[in-house]
């Protein structure tokens, strides 16, 4: 293959109609914070789904000092609907390491940034290319996607995720890195989808081994899914007049240092409910939700009652402040119930881990 003559055809297309997207800027050197915060927020999104979060997280704390002088909950609570709590809690920790230990600044290498807490080598390379311009090989999904067919990698997902990032490697241009990173992710978006791929407009389909075989569709190769378990639980509602009772949950684990709705432990068996309920009271069954983690699918029996004796309990009518899995259950068992605060609209863009 010739990497010269690809790189060169891709910069050219990506010249000529790059995707507009709020965090990207043309001609000047973006702000190393915005593209930090859009690459932690795309990793397990879409660009249209990311957006209005990541426009409010700059209007709430426009710089990296501000978010790491904002208050846990706070951010936790902006931060619900974009999944893994767990990464808002990795995103606190590296403002404020940022914040504390390097002035406000964030370092400019990609070994400075992998050494921050919660950067993994797939956001330390973003925003070294992107924000930074050096020399780093970007692997989101979209570039998985391309170079699986550009070299018809038969290895399948997640196993051949080592071989493409070396491939990826291997084409990475050692001139405007940044722009290349950006132009790979714009090729998997725009051109080479994950169905129905444009190869009549790809810009290096001569250089395709996937569409040399006639078999574009059949890449990247993927391992059959693993069934995804289920465990069951309980959630309880226990209202004091239009009061709610709250708890915080433990700070690891999943949805840590959230508050919700008091709840028995999620297993593979169902629980004894009224045995493990909160508080003494009249508890009455109203029904069921379902919900789906990444690592498994909850069963969740909501119940309901009235009483004022629960000395843990944090007592609120903002429901907004909870998580959507307790949010359902809360409605379940009064409509009623505080919607979440809607994420504020915009136009659409598009980019992060398996990201269109």
């Amino acid at each position: 293959m010739d990497a010269a003559a690809l790189r060169t055809a891709l910069l050219r297309w990506y010249d000529s109609a790059p995707r507009e997207l709020p965090w990207r800027v043309r001609g000047a050197r973006p702000d190393p914070y915005a593209v930090w915060l859009s690459e932690v927020m795309l990793q397990q999104t879409t660009v249209p789904h990311a957006t209005p979060y990541w426009l409010e997280f700059l209007r709430r704390w426009p710089t990296v000092s501000d978010l790491a002088a904002a208050p846990d909950e706070e951010v936790m609570a902006a931060w619900a609907g974009l999944g893994y709590y767990a990464r808002a809690r990795n995103l606190l920790a590296c403002a404020r390491a940022v914040a504390a230990e390097h002035g406000g600044v964030f370092p400019d290498t990609e070994a400075g940034l992998r050494a921050l807490p919660g950067v993994g080598p797939y956001t330390a390379a973003a925003v070294a290319a992107i924000a930074f311009d050096r020399p780093a090989t970007v692997v989101d999904g979209n570039v998985e996607r391309a170079v699986s067919r550009l070299f018809a990698v038969e290895t399948p997902l997640p196993k051949a995720k080592l071989e493409l990032t070396q491939l990826a490697e291997g084409l990475t241009s050692p001139e405007r890195p940044g722009d290349w990173a950006q132009a790979m992710m714009d090729l998997g978006a725009l051109v080479c989808r994950p169905k129905a791929p444009l190869c009549d407009r790809c810009p290096v389909s001569a250089w395709c081994e996937a569409r040399a075989l006639g078999m574009q569709e059949s890449f990247p190769r993927k391992a059959p899914k693993a069934v995804r378990p289920r465990r069951y639980g309980a959630a309880y509602v226990l209202r004091r007049g239009e009061e709610v009772a709250l708890v915080r949950r433990p700070a690891k684990g999943l949805l840590g240092g959230m508050l919700g709705l008091p709840t028995t432990d999620w297993s593979g068996e169902r629980p004894d409910v009224l045995a493990e309920a909160p508080a003494a009271a009249d508890w009455k069954r109203v029904g069921e939700i379902e919900h789906v983690f990444t690592h498994f699918a909850l069963t969740l029996e909501v119940w309901t009652a009235e009483s004022s004796d629960f000395e843990d309990a944090v007592w609120t009518r903002d429901l907004s402040v909870m998580p959507s899995v307790f949010l359902k259950a809360a409605r379940l068992a009064a409509p009623t119930a505080s919607p979440p605060a809607p994420a504020p609209s915009t136009r659409r863009s598009a980019a992060g881990r398996g990201r269109t």
